[in-house]
């Protein structure tokens, strides 16, 4: 219902500023400014991308979550796909997703309505802790058995 609603209210904002912009300014000035808005936006994102995706290589090779740099990038293409729409309104939204306290002020809002669950595959917990914690010291003895001259069982190797 929200997607259908997003479909239908966008473009119907972005028609009526479109026709009071225009109205206010002209038709040339308001293309003029949504073309000027398409460039200055993609080479704000190819900036503020490169900047995220060095904080997600740093965070791959420090071995932190790389969540919230994931995230980022995420919100960066989305405006990056909303820059480059034609458009009074969808322009607005794009330039304030390139601002790092606003994605971070979302991604905080998202985390509270969001229940993280995981799961793990595998034999058992793992640890990055050291390989000997694993090592179970015990003492043990061998028993020979008292009559060597009887047969030997079936569960001995001949």
């Amino acid at each position: 219902m929200w997607l259908f609603l997003a479909f239908l209210l966008v473009p119907l904002i972005e028609i009526a500023l479109f026709i009071q912009i225009g109205g206010l300014i002209g038709l040339w000035a308001t293309l003029a400014i949504v073309v000027l808005t398409a460039v200055a936006g993609t080479m704000l994102v190819k900036s503020q991308g490169a900047l995220v995706l060095s904080r997600l290589r740093d965070s791959f090779q420090t071995l932190r979550d790389p969540t919230e740099p994931l995230a980022h990038g995420a919100m960066i293409l989305f405006s990056g796909a909303l820059l480059l729409t034609p458009g009074f309104f969808t322009d607005a939204v794009g330039f304030l997703l390139l601002v790092p306290a606003v994605r971070s002020w979302l991604l905080r809002e998202v985390a509270k309505r969001v229940e993280i669950k995981t799961m793990q595959m595998g034999g058992g917990p793992t640890h990055a802790g050291d390989p000997r914690d694993d090592v179970i010291d015990a003492q043990y003895t061998v028993e020979e058995p008292s009559d060597r001259n009887s047969p030997p069982s079936q569960w001995t190797k001949h």
